[in-house]
Order: C-alpha cells, then structure tokens, then sequence
C-alpha cells in the first residue's frame, strides 16, 4: 500500500513537473519574441568605422561571430544594400559621433549620413545650428521645409524632399530618457500607421483592424449556427446511427487541414455565391468582379466553417453536462420544451458554448492558409471602413497580423532587415489572441458567478 501511494505521488510530481516545463517553454519563447520584436524600436548609437584601406562605414551593429561583424548600414539607395559584414581585424578606428544622424524614409528605408543643410519654401538654405533649430521646427510642425540635402560618411549627396520623412533624430547625443521617449513612439508608430515602402517601413493598423474586423464577423457567424447545431443534436434529433454519424462527420472536420477549407471557400463563397451577387446586382461593374473576389466577407465565412466543429463539440459536451433530472423537472412543473431548453439548459451550458468560442476564436485569429485564398492581401493601407454608405465595406480585400509575418519574413525584398518586424508583428498576433481570450473568458466567468448566484436564490 506505501508503494503504491509512493508510486502515485510520483507521477503526480512528473506530471506537474511536465506541466511546469511546458508553461517556462511557452513563457521563454514568447518572451524571446517580444524582446528582440520590442528592441527594434530602440534608438541603438551609430557607429563610424574607418577600416584599413582609408575607406569609412557607418552602421548599427547587429551581432556577428569572432573574426566578423554584421552592420545594418541603410542607404540602400546608395548602395544597393542595407547589410554588411566587416572583418574585425580590417577596423583600425571605431567612434560614435554625435553629428551621425538616422533618417526614416517613407521609400527607401532608412538613412544613415550627415544632415548638411535644409531648403525652406522660399528657397533659403540653412546649414548648421540653424538648420537642425528648423528642422526640428519642422517635426513639430511649427514650420515648413521643401527639402533635406544629406550625405554619408563617404560624402555622397542625397536630396530628400521633407514629406519623405518619416522621423529623424540623432541616437548618438540622445540620453536613456530621450530614447525611451523615442522608443515610446517608434511603438506608438508600428501601432497606429499603415505600411510603407516594401511593408518593411511602416506601421500595421490595417492588419491590427483587419484582424480584429474578421475575427469579429466570424464570431458573429459561427456562434448562433454552431449552437443550434449543436442542441438539434443533443435536444431534439432521435438518438441513433445517423445522429451518431453526424457526430463523427463533425470531429472529423475538425481535424481536416486549414487550406482545404479556404479551397472550398474559394469555389463556393467567391466564385458561386460571390460570382452570383455579381450577375444579379453589380451587373453594370462586370467583367471586374464586386463580390466575386476575395474579400473580409468570404474571409469571415470560411474562418466560421473552419471552426463550426469546435463550437459544436464545445456546446454538446456543455450540454450533456446538464442533468437529467433538471430537464424533467422542469417539464413536470408544466414547462414546455422549448422553455426547458430556454430557462434550464442553455443558461447551464452557457459557459461551456463561450470555451468553444473562446477556441474558436484562438484558431481564427492565427489561420493564414485559408486567407490566402478567400481575401487577404500583401499591402491595403485603407481600412475597410469609412463614412460612405454602406460604412463597412465587406467585399474590401484586407490585412492580417498573421500573413504580415508571413509576408515579412519570407516575401519581403529583404528579409534579414524585416526579422525585427516580423517578431514585432508576432508578438502583436499573440497579444491581440491573448486580449480577445481574455475578454471572452471574463463574460464566461461572469455569467457562471451569475447563473450560480440564481441557483442559491
């Protein structure tokens, strides 16, 4: 009998210690993501390297091995490229100097170099003290400037007019504060402007709001229908071999891969129903289709068929949960049906109806292979959303958080310089997951503490 205890306890130390090591690998890597997501934004100083040939580079370091060093140098179109490796032993001198300044263009990327004078409207030009005192005018709105001439170490010259900047500062005479403040709004950027130039400059609000947008719309569709689905099976269908075929029909489709859906939404919801809407009402628009492309609708209807099974599974389990005897006693104080399933069974499976939303919601929000089909696009700086009727435009293509990783990480033109953003829009993804879970779980809480404050009265 000790033996036996001694056994149990043992493997309810090894499962605890299972689950332990799971929740510090999740926390780990999401911890990972969001550092060197978050560290993007950080003004890192700008060094100036004079290497052995008399030739100079500036760059930020970004790492390397022992002999070598890799330099996010910018200028690419100066150069060409915005990476490169510099042997340790080939650098004879490396500074910091405060006139270095880091320039982000709305096209081109970033801009490492000098700042040598600034063009107002009426064609003055000013160099020195003055033009950094109007320049930083200018950023504040204060003032008007036509154009930057800046040049790098090498004393190449650039022009750039001034609606080409995107912001600017100097990160080698800034003090913790003054980086934290510029971090605060690197950040604040990311979050609330639309992509620019190779989606690698820029903010992501389009594919925050798209997300959002579509997670919202799938919601709204995949809940009334998994729930009725769900209490036709376990209330009211005969209890047999075709009801138990259903059942397993809908595990089944819980298991089927993610872009097999986004095919079917592709031929059923874009071309049939879409292509449908086209010829009875946008006939005028036609051969350019209306609705008989991809768009936040379609996407939202196949994100709902995707995850139908877990709402339907969620809901009967909840379902079968409730007593029996709770079900005749109501019918026996003269309660029909329909107000036993009202009253009794639905507010008692109420909690676990949200769980299935809640996963269903979770799985929605991070698909990427069904979109790619049905409506999501590279680059839609507008949202779908304005002040022409009908307001809410639903054959609009639009962003998402989880295919701008993608994208970022693998379609960009420069991939190595998108990896900060793509760990910075991952970590995003996860927080948005996290923020709609959590909202969900607080109305699943709140309506268990209130179903059960009934029950006591």
């Amino acid at each position: 009998m000790r033996w036996r205890l001694g056994r149990d306890s043992l493997w309810r130390w090894l499962s605890g210690a299972c689950v332990a090591l799971s929740l510090l690998a999740v926390v780990a890597l999401l911890a990972l993501i969001a550092v060197r997501g978050l560290a993007h934004f950080w003004p890192a100083d700008i060094e100036r390297l004079t290497l052995e040939n008399g030739q100079q580079v500036a760059g930020i370091p970004r790492g390397g091995e022992a002999e070598t060093r890799r330099y996010f140098t910018a200028n690419r179109d100066l150069d060409g490229q915005v990476w490169r490796w510099i042997a340790v032993d080939s650098i004879v001198e490396r500074e910091t100097p405060a006139s270095l300044v880091y320039v982000q263009r709305r096209d081109w990327g970033p801009f490492i170099g000098r700042l040598a004078a600034v063009t107002t409207p009426a064609g003055e030009r000013l160099r020195g003290d003055a033009a950094e005192s109007r320049l930083h005018q200018a950023l504040a709105g204060d003032a008007e400037l036509a154009t930057l001439s800046l040049h790098n170490v090498e004393g190449r010259d650039v022009t750039l007019p001034f609606a080409q900047v995107q912001s600017l500062a100097w990160p080698n005479r800034m003090h913790v504060g003054d980086k934290l403040l510029a971090w605060v709004d690197g950040v604040w950027r990311f979050l609330s402007e639309a992509p620019g130039d190779g989606r690698v400059e820029g903010g992501v609000w389009p594919a925050i709001f798209g997300t959002l947008l579509m997670v919202i719309l799938m919601s709204l569709v995949v809940t009334p229908f998994g729930v009725l689905a769900a209490l036709y099976l376990n209330e009211v269908a005969r209890q047999g071999p075709v009801t138990r075929l259903v059942r397993i029909a809908v595990r089944n489709l819980a298991g089927v891969p993610s872009i097999v859906y986004g095919v079917f939404g592709l031929g059923v919801f874009v071309y049939g129903l879409g292509g449908q809407i086209d010829r009875w009402f946008y006939a005028e628009a036609l051969p350019s289709p209306t609705f008989g492309t991809g768009g936040l609708l379609w996407a939202s209807l196949t994100l709902a068929l995707l995850t139908l099974p877990v709402v339907i599974v969620a809901t009967e389990e909840g379902l079968a949960r409730v007593p029996g005897t709770l079900r005749e006693g109501s019918l026996a104080l003269g309660a029909t049906r329909f107000e036993t399933l009202k009253r009794v069974v639905v507010p008692m499976a109420l909690p676990s109806m949200l769980t299935g939303v809640i996963l269903a919601v979770a799985r929605a929000a991070g698909e990427v292979a069904p979109l790619m089909l049905v409506g999501v696009a590279k680059l839609a700086p507008e949202i779908p959303l304005d002040g022409e009727f009908p307001f809410l435009h639903l054959e609009s293509k639009f962003m998402h958080l989880g295919y701008h990783v993608f994208d970022l990480g693998f379609a960009s033109r420069d991939a190595e310089a998108a990896m900060p953003l793509v760990f910075a829009t991952a970590t995003l993804l996860v927080a948005v997951i996290v923020v709609l879970n959590l909202t969900a779980i607080l109305l699943r809480h709140h309506l268990r503490a209130r179903h059960r404050a009934l029950e006591r009265s």
